[in-house]
């Protein structure tokens, strides 16, 4: 499955990266547990959460889809948009950018509705979609 085993990679890469970042910024703020008043630290924190929170079920469809034949130009172009509304999403919180969190929201969303819509039509049609 080198669609999910790619997507998989990409997203451990940049969840390590969203890690990275919190750490930094806990022992620039001194702060072990929690956010202190550090709003920054907060956003991140909120970056790396939010990330965790959508990120699995994408990968959970995706691996589906493409276990069952799913087109694979769909699904590469639905993980590039779960990718980038992930990044979309994490450059906003971090940076601070609402309209950019919003677009990278959406993103999320189409991604996750069309995967799951792809994943239903291959169980709905019995076979695989090629």
């Amino acid at each position: 499955m080198p669609i999910t085993s790619t997507a998989a990679i990409i997203a451990a890469l940049a969840l390590t990266g969203l890690s990275l970042l919190v750490s930094l910024a806990r022992m620039k703020a001194g702060t072990d547990i929690g956010t202190g008043t550090d709003a920054g630290l907060l956003r991140r924190i909120r970056a790396q959460g939010n990330f965790i929170e959508y990120v699995p079920m994408g990968l959970i469809l995706l691996g589906l889809a493409e276990y069952r034949g799913a087109g694979s130009l769909v699904l590469w172009l639905l993980a590039a948009l779960l990718a980038a509304g992930r990044g979309a999403h994490a450059a906003g919180m971090i940076g601070g950018s609402t309209p950019l969190r919003g677009v990278g929201m959406l993103a999320t969303y189409g991604a996750l509705l069309g995967l799951s819509l792809v994943l239903a039509l291959s169980l709905v049609s019995g076979a695989p979609l090629r």
